[in-house]
C-alpha cells in the first residue's frame, strides 16, 4: 500500500472569499431514499448474520421515490395518491434452497423508517412500497463469497472514497440549523414544522445568508395568519441557532418562494414535498458528513444501501473521513486534512492502491514527526476497514 502525504498551500474554506454549503433535511425525498436504502441494507445484514452466520452479497442502493399527489389546506388537507417508493438493487434471496424474505424485509424497513422519522405522515394512506431487487450477478456473488473461504474481504469495485476535516464555520452552521429544527423536542413544541427542511448557506466574505425551505403541515395551521407567524418563528429560531456559531453578519430567510398576498405558500399534508411536488433518488443528496459541499473534495459514490463488508465506496468514504478527522485532532500543527483512498477490484479491502493525504499546516513546512504521525494514523484506520461492517449494522455510521 502506498501512502502519499503532501502539504498544500490552499486557503481554508473559511478564508476563501465565497463558500456554498447545502443540506437536504430528514424529510427531503432524496434523503428519504438514502435512509430507507440503508435501513434495508441493515435489515438484510442482520437477517443474513442470524440465518447464515455471514453477511451475504447485496447492494440495495438504487431507491427511487415517485411523488404522490395531495391537497394541502389550512386546518387539514388530504392525500390523493400515495408516494411510491421503489427499493431496487441486488440482494441474495436464496441460499441452498432457503428463501430470504427480501420483499418482506423491504416493506417493513421502509414503513418503519417513515413511522420513526416523519411525525405527521400516515403510512397507511401515504405510502406504497415496491421491492424490485434482483439477485446479484454470479461474478460479483462469487467475488463476495471468496472472502469467506480465503479469510479476507475483497474489494467488489474499483472506486474511491474521499474525506476531509475539520468542518468550516458555514458547514457547521448549515448542519446545526437543519438538525436542530428536526429534533423531536422541537417538533413537540412546533408540530406544524415538517421534516422536509433544506438549508442553503452562502458566505460572501464576512456575510452569511441562509435560505431555508420548510414544508409546513396544514392541519396544525388554521389560516394564513397562523402560517405567517409560524414562518417568522422558524426564521427567528434558525437565526438564533446560526448566531450561536458565528460573529459574521447573518441573514436568514424561510420559504422565499411564498406569495402571501395570493395565499401561495409551502403547505403540505404530511411534512414532505414527496407527497406531491418532488421525487427522490438514492445518492443525490448529502454526503457522509450530512452536507453537499461543492467547494470541497467529493465523489459520486452513494454510501446508502451498499453492503458494509466489501463495498469500497461505502468503506473507503468512511475510512477517509476518519483519517482526516484523526489527523486534525491528533497531529500538532495541522489545521486541515483531505484523504483520498482508491481501491482495486479483487484486492483485499484493507490494501488500497493508494492513500493520498493532503494537509494544511500552521507552519511553512511539514515536519518529519508530523509525517510519521500521519502515516501511523492512516495505517491504523485502514487496518480497521475490515471491521467497519459492525458499525454499519449497528447503525452507528451516518450515510446522509
Amino acid at each position: 500500500m502506498v501512502i502519499e502525504i503532501e502539504r498544500c498551500g490552499d486557503l481554508s474554506p473559511d478564508q476563501r472569499p465565497v463558500e456554498i454549503v447545502e443540506r437536504k433535511g430528514l424529510g427531503h425525498p432524496d434523503t428519504i431514499c438514502d435512509l430507507t436504502s440503508e435501513r434495508l441494507s441493515v435489515a438484510l445484514s442482520k437477517f443474513y448474520l442470524e440465518a447464515f452466520g455471514v453477511i451475504l452479497h447485496h447492494n440495495v442502493d438504487k431507491a427511487l421515490l415517485s411523488a404522490g399527489r395531495s391537497r394541502a389546506a389550512f386546518g387539514g388537507g388530504e392525500i390523493v395518491k400515495p408516494i411510491d417508493l421503489y427499493l431496487s438493487g441486488r440482494a441474495t434471496d436464496d441460499v441452498g434452497g432457503r428463501r430470504v424474505p427480501v420483499r418482506d424485509l423491504a416493506e417493513f424497513a421502509a414503513r418503519q423508517w417513515f413511522k420513526d422519522n416523519l411525525h405527521a405522515f400516515d403510512g397507511q394512506v401515504g405510502l406504497r412500497v415496491h421491492c424490485i431487487t434482483q439477485p446479484g450477478s454470479p461474478e460479483l456473488v462469487d467475488l463476495f463469497m471468496r472472502h469467506k473461504d480465503e479469510g479476507v474481504n475483497l474489494a467488489n469495485d474499483t472506486s474511491c472514497g474521499v474525506g476531509y476535516a475539520p468542518l468550516s464555520e458555514l458547514e457547521r452552521i448549515v448542519l446545526a440549523v437543519e438538525t436542530s429544527l428536526n429534533r423531536s423536542a422541537f417538533k413537540a413544541n412546533h408540530p406544524e414544522v415538517g421534516e422536509d427542511i433544506k438549508v442553503m448557506g452562502v458566505r460572501a466574505c464576512e456575510r452569511i445568508s441562509l435560505t431555508v425551505s420548510c414544508a409546513f403541515i396544514g392541519r396544525f395551521l388554521h389560516n394564513l395568519a397562523a402560517y405567517r407567524r409560524a414562518r417568522e418563528s422558524l426564521e427567528a429560531e434558525a437565526l438564533t441557532i446560526a448566531r450561536s456559531l458565528t460573529r459574521r453578519d447573518l441573514d436568514v430567510r424561510v420559504n422565499t418562494g411564498d406569495d402571501l398576498e395570493k395565499c401561495q405558500v409551502y403547505l403540505t399534508v404530511s411534512g414532505t414535498s414527496g407527497e406531491a411536488g418532488d421525487d427522490g433518488q438514492t445518492g443525490r443528496g448529502n454526503r457522509m458528513n450530512g452536507l453537499i459541499t461543492p467547494f470541497r473534495p467529493m465523489c459520486m459514490e452513494a454510501m446508502a444501501g451498499k453492503n458494509p463488508v466489501t463495498h469500497v465506496g461505502k468503506l473507503y468514504t468512511t475510512a477517509a473521513n476518519r483519517i482526516a478527522t484523526a489527523i486534525c485532532s491528533e497531529v500538532s500543527g495541522i489545521c486541515g486534512a483531505e484523504c483520498y483512498l482508491v481501491s482495486r477490484i479483487g484486492a483485499p479491502i484493507d490494501q488500497p492502491q493508494i492513500a493520498h493525504i493532503a494537509v494544511r499546516t500552521l507552519e511553512a513546512v511539514l515536519s518529519p514527526d508530523a509525517r510519521l504521525a500521519i502515516t501511523q494514523i492512516a495505517h491504523q484506520e485502514i487496518s480497521q476497514i475490515r471491521n467497519l461492517w459492525r458499525d454499519f449494522v449497528a447503525g452507528a455510521v451516518p450515510v446522509a
